[in-house]
């Protein structure tokens, strides 16, 4: 997996608005770090669609394929133009079936503190296979829109166990799976049951508890820290990942990864933010920590740590901070502080 200079190939697409900013900003400190990757760098998005008429191109597919491995800015798919999802389509193409979304307290003193979250969101299934169609009534014709949702054992018991292996390897003590089995009783009463089935081979070594997803909402507001890691269905996981996120700030602090058997994608989950693309005043901390999940999952966990250890000690004890948090500091200004920080061992 690793060249003659031990570099671990990935691609890299820089993406849309903000996206080569920040990429930039993530390398440096990578390079600090030891520069452990070797970067091939493809287009995606607005960028794609210049380049070559696709906002996921070929060659940025090939390369995904051969290395295994990606990181990438926010990616825009252009509204109308028969373009699907850009994501939606790196999803399914690499079979990438679990949505890793942790969310951690950077900054302490918000609303919430000492939040250290994990959620685990199956990708491919529920809801958003997007079996849909519309009924006409009359001269309405959509006057009835139906929409079905597919949920498989098979897929349910692979998304719990990879939540209960993730949980084992992070050294955590719960999984919570969410689901609505009261009323979607096929549905998510499928995944419920297939859920229930995995934890008995965890039984005595991670706890394993389940809620409906209304009640785990409003119990995330109430008490967030009653949660470890919580596991569940494709809509719901979308829904409860960015209400986690809120816990800790919002999405600038909210890394994401798409994780499958034949490839792993990791992204900052914000937007391409054109408002404010060029200015230099882009927050990359969730494209960093993002960066933090690509070495956690190639097994460089010291650096890892090392990157999570230096972002903590520039926002809090350097009190070099994005506008978004509070500060005055530039993109490459918050940059340079973690390199000088990383360069220096902490």
């Amino acid at each position: 997996m690793t060249h003659g200079s031990n570099k671990i190939p990935a691609t890299l697409i820089p993406g849309d608005g903000i996206g080569p900013e920040i990429v930039d900003a993530v390398v440096q400190v990578l390079d600090a770090l030891g520069a452990p990757f070797a970067w091939d760098h493809q287009q995606g998005g607005m960028a794609g669609i210049a380049s070559g008429g696709d906002p996921l191109p070929g060659a940025t597919l090939d390369s995904i394929r051969s290395n295994k491995l990606a990181l990438k800015g926010p990616l825009t798919t252009p509204i109308g133009g028969g373009f699907r999802s850009v994501n939606v389509r790196l999803r399914e193409e690499f079979q990438l079936y679990a949505n890793l979304r942790p969310a951690r307290t950077l900054v302490p003193g918000g609303r919430f503190d000492n939040i250290d979250l994990i959620l685990v969101r199956e990708n491919l299934e529920g809801l958003y296979v997007a079996f849909e169609h519309y009924i006409p009534v009359g001269d309405d014709p959509h006057a009835v829109a139906v929409s079905s949702g597919v949920n498989t054992r098979e897929g349910s018991r692979r998304i719990v166990r990879y939540a209960f292996e993730h949980a084992l390897k992070q050294g955590r003590k719960k999984v919570t799976l969410v689901h609505k089995a009261n009323v979607l009783k096929a549905l998510t009463g499928v995944f419920l049951e297939a859920g229930r089935h995995v934890a008995k081979d965890y039984e005595g070594r991670i706890a394993f508890d389940d809620r409906i997803v209304d009640a785990c909402a409003m119990q995330l507001v109430l008490n967030p820290w009653q949660f470890d890691v919580i596991v569940t269905t494709n809509l719901f996981g979308d829904i409860l990942s960015d209400l986690i996120a809120g816990l800790v700030g919002g999405l600038g602090a909210a890394p994401g990864a798409n994780i499958g058997d034949k490839a792993a994608i990791f992204e900052a989950v914000h937007g391409s933010a054109p408002d404010i693309a060029g200015k230099g005043i882009a927050n990359p901390t969730a494209l960093l920590l993002a960066a933090g999940l690509m070495l956690d999952h190639v097994g460089l966990t010291d650096q890892a740590t090392h990157l999570r250890k230096a972002i903590d000690q520039v926002l809090n004890q350097d009190n070099i901070r994005t506008g978004d948090l509070g500060g005055k500091t530039s993109t490459s200004d918050y940059a340079k502080a973690l390199v000088q920080r990383v360069g220096s061992g902490l």
